[in-house]
């Protein structure tokens, strides 16, 4: 007889949270291995770098999953180890963007090709392209659902808010 706890759409989001913890933890040793970013950092720094290397801190929270108070202390963070800037914006005084540095970028692109490498051997190498395109059209699906904040097309000072 089945039951309310047999229902698979229990195991669906049970393997994704174990997937994704499994993949996070795994990425975050790799990345914790290299001495110029603090902790946290790596995201912060692509989500920029992937923007035109710059966001709107609120833009910034929202694709790289952290509260605003997590926020700025990973940029706080970043700010201290010279790998990002902040930007105020002259025509929104509460508005604050999160600037890439020259040196962030090179950490960033120093970085990447391990990262790559730790992605499609534990990720992206286990799915054929076209299980790989029908996975991230479905993410970005959900991700559009569950966090717009990160779908929304950063704009300017008034233009993005």
């Amino acid at each position: 007889m089945s039951t309310p706890l047999d229902d698979e759409r229990l195991t669906a989001v049970g393997l994704f949270l174990e997937t994704h913890a499994g993949l996070s933890a795994l990425l975050r040793r790799r990345v914790a291995e290299h001495p110029d970013l603090p902790d946290q950092s790596l995201e912060v720094l692509l989500r920029l770098a992937r923007s035109g290397g710059e966001l709107r801190m609120s833009d910034l929270a929202a694709q790289a999953g952290l509260s605003p108070s997590g926020l700025t202390r990973a940029v706080d963070r970043l700010e201290a180890a010279g790998l990002v800037g902040r930007r105020s914006c002259p025509s929104d005084r509460r508005g604050a963007f999160a600037v890439l540095t020259d040196k962030g970028r090179k950490t960033l692109e120093a970085v990447i090709p391990a990262h790559l490498a730790d992605i499609d051997e534990h990720f992206t190498g286990l799915l054929s392209a076209d299980e790989f395109a029908a996975f991230t059209a479905t993410l970005r699906k959900l991700r559009d659902h569950l966090n717009p904040g990160a779908a929304r097309v950063p704009g300017g000072c008034l233009g993005g808010q």
